[in-house]
């Protein structure tokens, strides 16, 4: 993290362990403002990579599970790197920014997929940086967002997925949610404009809690090469083209999809558990007994008690009357709507 930022935000009241911040000692309070109001959230958990060069659209497209030689100058998808055997290796957001592509995935796995990618380079006039050392972050979310991003200057992209260039970029993930690229020359000013405009500073268990909320999940070192993308639900929030042609995984990814053998998909769930489930966390239903179901895929604490995860489980047992995490004696959990249909 650029050290004028961490610092900046210190000085605001954040508190760093790992690749997460938090505002309030107890992390439910920044899940509450998030479920409340409008928030701020220092996208910390995030790593950013910047694709520059002539071959640049070309070299990604190639690589990602989603078609972004159909990506518009205002546009921002859903993508997947995958491994041979077709399992995620990372979930990224990724938006094209003036001649360049923005990648955004987990910071935990940041450093290494850049390596991974830069592999494939070989003779394409590409380059693949680390975007963290010139940009940073910025999660803006709620009922009030769009003022806020107004009352900062900046512009307010007209549909999820679509992006809006000015001082900084501001990407619509989803009907009143923003991520923000901004240069570190105007982050801090631009911090200081959301939180007058009413944003209130929250951290990244805040931000979890969204995206759980969407069911939109972050790939993270737990979980890598465990998911094929339709596992993650991919397929049905546009992360994946069937179309595009060959890429690492194609295979196994088109056959999964037209052989319709998948037997897992992902779903948001609620627990009462006293411990926050770690990524990775194994899940248990009675018709596979001592064998694992699923996994946990991200969690967040819940507004009201207990926490609120998305989990990768088998189809059948998701109509189970009990469904538990961590061993088939573990914390039950109950289903919770997603804001899309599962195929």
């Amino acid at each position: 993290m650029n050290a004028t930022w961490q610092s900046h935000l210190g000085a605001n009241g954040a508190k760093f362990l790992d690749n997460s911040v938090k505002f309030n000692d107890d992390e439910r309070q920044d899940v509450t403002l998030a479920a409340q109001g409008t928030v701020l959230v220092p996208l910390v958990h995030l790593g950013a990579i910047r694709a520059t060069g002539e071959d640049a659209s070309v070299f990604l497209h190639n690589l990602f599970s989603n078609d972004v030689k159909k990506l518009g100058s205002n546009e921002a998808q859903l993508t997947s790197f995958n491994s041979p055997k077709g399992r995620m290796l990372a979930s990224i957001v990724l938006w094209r920014e003036a001649g360049d592509y923005l990648l955004t995935l987990s910071a935990d796995i940041h450093a290494a997929m850049l390596k991974k990618l830069s592999m494939y380079v070989l003779r394409s006039k590409v380059r693949l940086m680390d975007d963290s050392g010139d940009s940073v972050l910025i999660g803006l979310a709620g009922p009030q967002a769009g003022a806020a991003l107004e009352a900062a200057g900046l512009h307010i992209p007209g549909a999820p997925r679509a992006t809006a260039s000015g001082v900084a970029t501001v990407v619509r993930l989803d009907g009143a949610r923003f991520l923000i690229s901004a240069p570190i020359s105007e982050a801090v000013a631009l911090w200081g404009k959301f939180v007058a405009a009413g944003a209130a500073p929250a951290g990244t268990a805040a931000w979890h809690w969204l995206d759980i909320s969407q069911g939109l999940p972050t790939v993270t070192l737990p979980v890598q090469e465990e998911f094929v993308a339709q596992m993650l639900n991919f397929d049905l929030i546009g992360g994946v083209s069937f179309n595009k042609g060959c890429y690492p995984g194609q295979e196994i990814v088109a056959r999964t999809h037209y052989l319709g053998k998948l037997k897992k998909r992902m779903f948001r769930v609620h627990t009462d558990a006293t411990e926050l489930p770690v990524a990775g966390t194994d899940v248990f239903s009675p018709e596979f007994g001592e064998q694992s179901a699923g996994k946990v895929v991200i969690a967040a604490p819940a507004p009201a008690g207990g926490f609120d995860a998305l989990v990768v489980l088998q189809t059948s047992s998701a109509e189970s009357t009990e469904v538990h995490l961590g061993s088939t004696g573990g914390p039950a959990v109950s289903f919770l709507p997603l804001p899309y249909a599962l195929a």
